[in-house]
Parts: C-alpha cells; structure tokens; sequence
C-alpha cells in the first residue's frame, strides 16, 4: 500500500469520532442548544458557528479522501470504482452542508423564531447536501455488501446491512421531539460504517512482519472472524 493511500484511509478512520467529538463539544456549551432538539446544522450559525462548519467540511473531505483510498486498495473491478465514488460523493454532500448553511429557527441562536424557519437559497443547498449524503451511504452500504459477499467476507457484509437498517430505522422512527439527536445517532452509524471498512482495508494490508503480530489477519471480520481473499 502507498503512502497516499494509507494516509487518506487513516483520514477516514478518524473522520467518524472527530466528528461526534465537534458536535458533542459544542451540543453541551452553546447557549440555548438543546441536543435532543435543535438540529446539528443548527451549530453551523451564531458566533461560533465556524466550528460546525469546519466539522462539516472537514470530515467531509476526509471521507472523500477516504473514497479515493479505497479505490485505490480494494481490489479492483467496477464494483470497487462505484464503492469508492459513492463514498466519495458522501463526502461531497458533508462539504456542501458546511458550506451553505442552514436557516435559525426553532429558537436558536437566542432571538431566532421559534417555529420552523423560511427557508433561503443557501438553505435549500443545505438541504441536498444532506440528501445527497444519505443516498450515497445507502448506495455504498449497498454495494459493499454485496462486494464482501461476493469475496466470502459474511461478517463485513452482515455488518454493512445492519448499518443500513439500524440508520434508516433511528433516523425514521421515534418521538419527534427526538429527531435531532436520532440523526446524529443515523449520521454517526454511516459515518462508523466508512470508517470501520478503512480501519479494515488499512489492517488487511500491513506489512507482513507487522500481519503476522496481528495473527496473520487477512481482513479483520467484525467480532473476531477471517476469511482469506
């Protein structure tokens, strides 16, 4: 494995916790916040509005970085190009959410309204970033289950379709009063996912003095279980 390509894998792995950790640090300390409530885009406005935003488009870009290592590590055919673009294109729909910011509304920052916002053009914008990430996750969940059945690896794929379900099933049911921390519990599990499959291809390709300290693992299986390639 390059360089290159063990660096952007190690950018996607820890794209996932620096991504809880921005949102966790400011859910907690902002005035008026309500973690259960208030949407996360909601962070991107107010005087420190720019930490969001720079959560959004830095673990945005940190996922296509980690498209672009996985195309270049998987192992090669078409399946492996449309995995690596979708998750790619997850980490387009992150930037396009932190760049064009959402709408104040729901009584936050302090002063805002308190019903739903009226929506602006940078708003809409807003809105297909974040459409575009769950399409490309539910695609690229997709599509590496069926590559790691395809290649005998039934931990992996069982793992990729219950990331799917559990996301989609948080995101859509439940109390409304609860929406908001239930899609940050959704975008936590697809980010998870991206970053567990790079943790997996970066391990599956050590050295070999360094696989052999790891039990000569040739693709770690959740919960312990191999199988060759």
């Amino acid at each position: 494995m390059s360089t290159s390509s063990r660096i952007l894998l190690t950018g996607a792995v820890v794209a996932t916790p620096l991504f809880v950790a921005l949102w966790a640090a400011q859910a907690f300390t902002r005035d008026g916040f309500r973690p259960t409530y208030h949407p996360m885009s909601l962070l991107s406005l107010g005087d420190w509005g720019w930490v969001q935003v720079v959560n959004f488009v830095l673990v945005g870009l940190l996922v296509i970085g980690g498209g672009i290592g996985l195309n270049q590590t998987m192992r090669v055919g078409r399946l492996t190009r449309w995995i690596g673009r979708l998750v790619a294109l997850l980490g387009v729909g992150l930037v396009v959410a932190g760049v064009f910011v959402t709408d104040a509304g729901a009584g936050f920052p302090i002063g805002s309204p308190a019903g739903a916002p009226v929506m602006s053009w940078h708003g809409a914008v807003h809105e297909v970033g974040f459409m575009l990430t769950q399409l490309a996750f539910m695609a690229a969940s997709i599509l590496l289950a069926l590559k790691f059945a395809r290649d005998r690896r039934r931990g992996w794929a069982g793992a990729c379709i219950v990331a799917l379900l559990a996301a989609v099933l948080v995101a859509a049911f439940g109390d409304p009063e609860t929406l908001a921390i239930r899609l940050v519990i959704s975008s936590t599990i697809e980010l998870g996912l991206v970053s567990a499959v790079a943790l997996g291809s970066l391990v599956a390709r050590v050295p070999d003095g360094s696989r052999d300290a790891i039990a000569k693992v040739t693709y770690a299986e959740p919960h312990g279980s191999t199988s060759g390639t």
